[in-house]
């Protein structure tokens, strides 16, 4: 054990060369763009998502005024456009999930104008089932959405965050429109209930923070338009209220545009990271259900840009947590970029890669990475789309074209690619912890959640570092409370966890 111990302690420094990635945007068949006037100032998100059974994700990237595109993926990171999916204008970003429990994925594509649930058909078609399933898809300017299965439930609940109110005429300051929750009635979706005051939510997320088995949704909002007497929100679902101090909930103000979650230190309560002007702010989760703002010195507030003599605030959109070289520890992607010509903040402003130290710290390496672009960057996803274990990077810009990397990181460790599977409704356990413990002692813990980044997200397998070690054990605690007993795993495998029993079947 001791002498495993030192290895591990030891290793990050054999791995000299940091990250590297390779652009491959000019291999992808169009030149793909986010744009439009101000209703696309914000939005721009990517859902990645595998909608043909091959085990390679394809990405559905939103266009705003240009329509949205389905890239199919032929593997090698070759694409090729899909056309097996309606035409989507005015789209600001989509969601991936299972909704009616096929086994097929499913698309939650919002607009500014009434939102879509497509239905997956399998080989990457698509139908419009929005009001075969009774959804209620509005009129508004939506920019946010988060999914979760409530207890006793065979379709999950939606919950849509909307920006500004368009047909305020005393708008668009101190004009934020209501989000909605969508909860289902049978079959399908019941009149959808308002969730008010709202705030102009650019990210919300549903999540078992507490490891209660009852998800929160937490809301972040945008103070560039709510101005005064809003904040960040977080809304208990059962009794539906807004929380309070009383329940360790404590305000803030930011203009909050991306939620990025996970469990950073080991006490299996998740951080959380909120992108905004200026500083990136990351909380760290309490016993109490509170949060306290991570030292200055963790690396990652990233509130100027970091190349260029550019010291206005920097503008930060989506983020996500992910393990870029395969270390065992979760790095930190911020998709940054100008809302378009904002005088008070960086035009020119660099993407973040922070690469997480054995210390907790993070560290700058988007330039030596190459992928420190300053377009006006929006949406972004870190996914494995050769199928190689190292994680790649989609990045969607506004008014410039999107860009696709390759991970060609040197000397990475290990990993593992699960995901927990269940027969019947919410067939991809969609609330599910995933639990991997390492022969060194390290348990990483992953929640499996719909929603958060900016406009956009991923289905499918949680990608785990594991640094030096080739093997390490696995189990679930499934959204129904029931937990599989610990199976162990060879590294480098990509496996779906399927429940049996206390068992787990792995396929």
């Amino acid at each position: 054990m001791m002498r495993a111990a030192l290895f591990l302690l030891l290793w990050p420094a054999v791995l000299q060369a940091g990250p590297r990635f390779q652009d491959v945007s000019a291999d992808l068949p169009v030149a793909h763009v986010y744009d439009g006037g101000w209703e696309h100032f914000v939005g721009g998100g990517v859902a990645v998502f595998d909608c043909n059974g091959d085990a390679l994700p394809e990405f559905l990237a939103a266009g705003g005024e240009n329509p949205a595109r389905l890239f199919v993926n032929r593997g090698g990171m070759a694409f090729v456009l899909g056309n097996g999916i309606p035409q989507l204008d005015g789209v600001t970003g989509a969601y991936p999930l299972d909704i009616d429990s096929d086994g097929l994925l499913d698309l939650a594509v919002l607009r500014v104008g009434p939102n879509l649930l497509l239905k997956g058909m399998g080989d990457c078609r698509f139908e419009d089932r929005t009001t075969e399933w009774g959804f209620d898809p509005g009129d508004r300017w939506s920019t946010a959405f988060s999914a979760t299965w409530e207890p006793g439930q065979d379709w999950p609940t939606l919950a849509v965050g909307n920006y500004v109110d368009r047909s305020d005429p005393a708008g668009p300051f101190e004009a934020c429109d209501a989000n909605t929750l969508h909860r289902p009635d049978g079959t399908g979706y019941a009149t959808p209930i308002l969730l008010e005051p709202g705030f102009c939510a650019l990210s919300i997320l549903f999540s078992d923070r507490m490891l209660t088995g009852r998800a929160d949704l937490r809301v972040s909002n945008d103070r560039h338009y709510y101005v005064r007497g809003g904040s960040e929100q977080m809304w208990r679902m059962e009794p539906l209220a807004l929380m309070g101090p009383e329940e360790g909930w404590q305000p803030i103000s930011i203009w909050g545009m991306g939620i990025a979650s996970r469990d950073l230190n080991g006490d299996r309560l998740p951080e959380v990271v909120l992108t905004s002007m200026g500083d990136q702010l990351m909380l760290i989760a309490q016993p109490d259900g509170s949060y306290r703002g991570a030292p200055y010195d963790i690396g990652t507030y990233a509130q100027r840009p970091h190349v260029g003599d550019d010291g206005r605030p920097a503008t930060g959109w989506h983020a996500e947590f992910a393990d870029v070289d395969n270390d065992g520890r979760d790095d930190l992607f911020i998709a940054k970029g100008n809302v378009d010509q904002m005088p008070t903040n960086a035009m020119r402003d660099p993407n973040n890669l922070l690469m997480q130290g054995p210390d907790g710290r993070f560290t700058e390496a988007s330039v030596e990475a190459g992928v420190a672009t300053v377009e006006r960057a929006r949406g972004a996803s870190l996914a494995d789309f050769d199928g190689d274990g190292r994680l790649d990077l989609v990045v969607v810009n506004r008014r410039a074209p999107l860009e696709l990397y390759r991970n060609v990181t040197s000397d990475t460790g290990n990993w593992l690619a699960l995901e927990p599977r269940q027969a019947g409704p919410n067939g991809f356990a969609v609330g599910a912890f995933l639990e991997v413990e390492t022969p060194g002692g390290v348990t990483h813990l992953r929640e499996i959640t719909v929603g958060g980044g900016h406009v956009g997200g991923q289905a499918g397998p949680q990608h785990f570092g594991l640094g030096p070690d080739t093997a390490a054990k696995v189990r679930v605690r499934w959204p129904d409370g029931g937990v599989s007993d610990w199976v162990g795993v060879e590294a480098n495998r990509r496996l779906s966890l399927w429940r049996d029993g206390a068992g787990l079947d792995l396929r």
